[in-house]
């Protein structure tokens, strides 16, 4: 084989290994705000919307059934704290501008928490989020029907 040929082999197998989102973004960083029930905003000034997961909305002026639980509940778990970020590499960026990741705290991943304790909904626009859509409409299906969080509390849910 000739040694462009290797060059180029090579060039490829690396650029196609380790995370495929990493291109993304941050890898991790530290919580400087939460804006509301499922957007963040990194210390180095990065905007982060949780892939997947939508809250109602409780920021300028909005007072949907539960927003203000969503977003204290996301203050509670990542407000000056460390996190890791993945992304899932279809889709790096909302119509915003903001990051879409799925964050981890401690171990424990933000979106997932928040859908199935019953914090949010489930907010899939592909292409972003195809390879966990239907692990976290199963957690939202489960949320629903143990009537938890938003699902007991509201009469209208606003994210659905």
């Amino acid at each position: 084989m000739p040694v462009r040929w290797v060059v180029v082999l090579a060039a490829a197998l690396v650029s196609c290994s380790g995370d495929e989102g990493a291109a993304c973004g941050p890898s991790a960083g530290t919580v400087a705000h939460v804006v509301d029930g499922d957007t963040i905003v990194l210390a180095s000034g990065e905007r982060i919307r949780y892939l997947l997961v939508d809250t109602p909305e409780s920021v300028n002026g909005a007072r949907d059934c539960f927003g203000h639980e969503a977003a204290q509940l996301n203050r509670q778990l990542v407000e000056g704290r460390a996190v890791t970020l993945r992304y899932d590499g279809a889709q790096c960026r909302d119509r915003y501008a903001r990051l879409l990741a799925y964050v981890d705290v401690d171990g424990r991943e933000v979106n997932r928490l928040l859908v199935e304790r019953g914090y949010a909904c489930v907010l899939y626009i592909p292409p972003a989020g195809a390879g966990r859509h239907a692990e976290l409409e199963a957690l939202e299906t489960v949320a629903r029907q143990e009537r938890l969080g938003m699902w007991a509390a509201c009469q209208v849910v606003t994210c659905e």
